[in-house]
């Protein structure tokens, strides 16, 4: 592909993210990203900016997926950027039968439009943005990396759910997620990732995988991106009695449910207020909501961390990534603090400063931040892809 420019987009149920990649001499080098924020609401904002360059934003667009994807475009004119030469797709979920980045064919998009019960908060606006790319960028390539592929070799013990094998056959089972931002940290990280690992992908999504000598074997979400332990909006986790007596006493209805579990419950859910970590934060002291919603956080992670390290039978590498894990140093310290019978000793110094390495000298695990880049990898299996 020579020096190929690739287009890398994240479409989610309320926002599209892009950034666009180009490898010289098999180096990569960033030449924009951007976004398009409030799909599905009452208007959108759409922002951008070069590498080096002043952010451009707009307000006031329609919220939807058409209309963004032709705002990016314009954009991309109007800046005289490069024309993509290839477009790669982040897809939440690729089903049973989807682990590999696979070039978009006909073929592929029908096998695709048959999962989105899968992930129907997620499926249908990926699919969407395909569709309308293959409109507006005739001729350019496609390629679909799937959020699912990482977790791909979990052993069956840690797949199944304690129900029939009938359902296991069918799809039903655990599949995990944050898998693209997963298989950076492994790159990324190297020798050093050790080989007993906890990666904690922690933003309005949080998840976290158990990775052995670089093969995941054990992760939080389960059959779609809802389980776990509790997130933005999210509930994690739930007694299924619970949805049970909903339905049965409350003549709750599935839409009802998609709802409350996806979108009004978490840390917005118990703070009441906001699902906004850095907002929780700077509430707490004021606010018992905001101090609960934090601390519930912290806790459910830190019990995540410690029910890893027994599949793993140890604990050599603890690695924050996301919005959260990146930025936010009471949570990180929380956490660890939770953890130090695991051998996880934080230094506070450079757990305030935001360091590379966070844990202190003597600690038995080493405490990682890393800043978590999605698009890079999968701008490179588009660039492996197609070459």
């Amino acid at each position: 592909m020579g020096t190929p420019v690739i287009l890398c987009l994240n479409s989610g149920s309320s926002s599209l993210k892009f950034s666009a990649i180009r490898f010289a001499t098999g180096v990569a080098e960033s030449l924009f990203n951007g976004a398009v924020e409030g799909l599905g609401g009452s208007s959108a904002r759409f922002w951008a900016e070069k590498t080096g360059s002043a952010r451009f934003e707009r307000e006031g667009l329609s919220p939807g997926i058409e209309a963004a994807l032709d705002a990016m475009l314009g954009w991309l004119s109007e800046s005289k950027l490069p024309s993509p030469d290839a477009v790669g797709h982040r897809f939440v979920h690729g089903g049973p039968r989807h682990f590999s980045p696979e070039r978009v064919t006909p073929t592929l998009l029908t096998s695709l439009q048959e999962l989105v019960p899968f992930a129907p908060l997620h499926l249908p606006a990926e699919l969407r943005a395909v569709e309308l790319l293959n409109q507006r960028l005739p001729g350019v390539p496609q390629v679909v990396c799937f959020d699912t592929a990482f977790h791909q070799n979990l052993p069956e013990v840690a797949q199944r759910f304690a129900l029939p094998r009938a359902l296991f056959d069918q799809g039903i089972r655990r599949y995990g997620f944050h898998g693209i931002s997963y298989e950076y940290l492994v790159q990324h990280l190297g020798t050093a990732l050790g080989d007993r690992a906890v990666l904690a992908h922690l933003g309005s999504g949080a998840s976290m995988a158990a990775v052995r000598n670089g093969i995941c074997v054990e992760t939080t979400m389960g059959f779609g991106p809802t389980g776990g332990f509790m997130m933005g909006t999210r509930s994690g986790d739930l007694d299924p009695s619970i949805l049970i007596h909903l339905l049965r006493a409350n003549g709750a209805s599935v839409d009802g449910l998609e709802q409350l579990l996806n979108r009004s419950s978490g840390l917005l859910g118990v703070s009441g207020s906001s699902a906004d970590m850095k907002v929780l934060l700077a509430q707490a002291t004021e606010s018992a909501e905001a101090q609960l919603a934090v601390e519930m956080f912290c806790y459910q992670a830190a019990k995540a961390v410690g029910a890893l390290t027994v599949t793993l039978g140890g604990l050599n590498t603890l690695v924050f990534a996301g919005g959260v894990g990146e930025h936010a140093t009471p949570v990180r310290s929380a956490i660890c603090e939770r953890l130090g019978h695991l051998g996880v000793e934080l230094d506070g110094r450079s757990n305030d400063r935001h360091e590379k390495i966070i844990s202190a000298e003597g600690s038995r695990v080493t405490v990682h931040v890393v800043e978590t880049d999605e698009d890079l990898i999968i701008a490179q299996h588009v660039h492996r892809l197609l070459s």
